[in-house]
């Protein structure tokens, strides 16, 4: 077997733990953990793999997962344009609005998949319904990371005066929030260091790269840059760990490892390699890539053997053998990716 269709063998694994309704948020160690249902974050961010998968593979089963995952989003607009989120087995919701990162990833999904050629008009049309409905709600966006991935996602999208605005308001958010808490050893957006942390350079980088603000770019490479001086080491790749993350004047969370940490370094660099050309950002992302396969801080592949499955992270005493919607998604995202690198 090819190293290709070795890596692509996490496809299976997506289909068992999607079913009529979405795919699941949590496992119990392989199998699906009905307990906890089902979230639109982790639809939303399904919405996005499938959508690959189809460009790649053009085939019907990819199809089924769009409509499955999009009809998710869709039922999870509640009628003031924000997003329901978490959802029990028994097809319930449990609130009547989700959070800002919940929107934000919804705006992100949507506009990936209405802006790709390979999807049908009738999906896009659904797509481009609920991001109308959506998008009264932008301007008021207050959460740092819901602003990163909206802006990520509305760079997607067609040119217009009104995406336009959207992206110049949150992005100078971005950067006068990133002034507001940058000292001279810290330079970054909050106090703080936790998670989805690649996103805030991305989103940055796609700002750029729509309007041309050149201290759109000039906070993205420093923001950048200081992250990767804690996250990359000489070998290998080491998030931060969620187990207490990384609080401005003290010391880094060595653990818990998580996989979406990977996955979306690996797409900053490639987004700052579109903009820089710079071969270096192809090196660092495959080390990011290769951080699943085991070159890590506990040289242990989190690639379950059997599945093709992606477990939840790497901890102080090993693997968790969990493997979760998130893990999944991260790692076929990643897979994905990986698999466009030329060096």
């Amino acid at each position: 077997m090819s190293k290709e269709n070795k890596n692509m063998e996490f496809i299976n694994y997506l289909f068992a733990f999607t079913d009529d309704v979405g795919i699941f948020q949590h496992s119990k160690y392989g199998i699906p953990d009905r307990n906890h249902g089902y979230t639109t974050d982790d639809n939303a961010r399904a919405l996005i793999l499938a959508v690959m998968l189809y460009e790649k593979f053009n085939e019907k089963k990819y199809l089924k997962l769009i409509y499955t995952y999009l009809s998710f989003v869709h039922y999870a607009l509640n009628e003031k344009g924000m997003f329901k989120n978490f959802m029990s087995y028994q097809r319930e919701f449990l609130e009547t609005q989700g959070s800002e990162d919940c929107f934000g990833r919804c705006i992100w999904a949507l506009s990936r998949t209405v802006s790709s050629a390979a999807v049908p008009q009738n999906i896009k049309n659904t797509c481009t319904f609920i991001l109308k409905e959506a998008s009264k709600n932008i301007e008021a966006i207050t959460y740092t990371r819901a602003k990163a991935y909206t802006i990520v996602g509305l760079s997607l999208l067609e040119d217009s005066e009104e995406t336009f605005t959207h992206i110049k308001n949150l992005a100078m958010s971005l950067v006068e929030q990133y002034r507001l808490n940058r000292s001279e050893n810290w330079h970054w957006f909050e106090d703080s260091i936790t998670y989805g942390n690649a996103f805030f350079p991305r989103a940055l980088i796609c700002a750029y790269k729509s309007l041309g603000k050149k201290c759109y770019l000039e906070t993205a490479k420093e923001s950048m840059e200081f992250l990767e001086g804690i996250v990359m080491k000489p070998d290998f790749f080491k998030p931060i760990g969620c187990n207490g993350w990384l609080i401005k004047g003290k010391e880094v969370a060595a653990y818990d490892e998580q996989p979406i940490e990977a996955c979306e370094m690996l797409y900053l660099y490639m987004e700052y390699y579109k903009v820089t050309k710079n071969k270096k950002c192809l090196h660092n992302a495959l080390k990011c890539f290769k951080w699943y396969k085991g070159e890590n801080s506990k040289q242990l592949s989190l690639i379950n053997e059997e599945t093709g499955a992606c477990y939840d992270g790497i901890t102080e005493n090993g693997l968790n053998l969990n493997q979760g919607s998130e893990s999944i998604v991260s790692y076929g995202m990643a897979v994905m990716m990986a698999a466009t690198i030329k060096l």
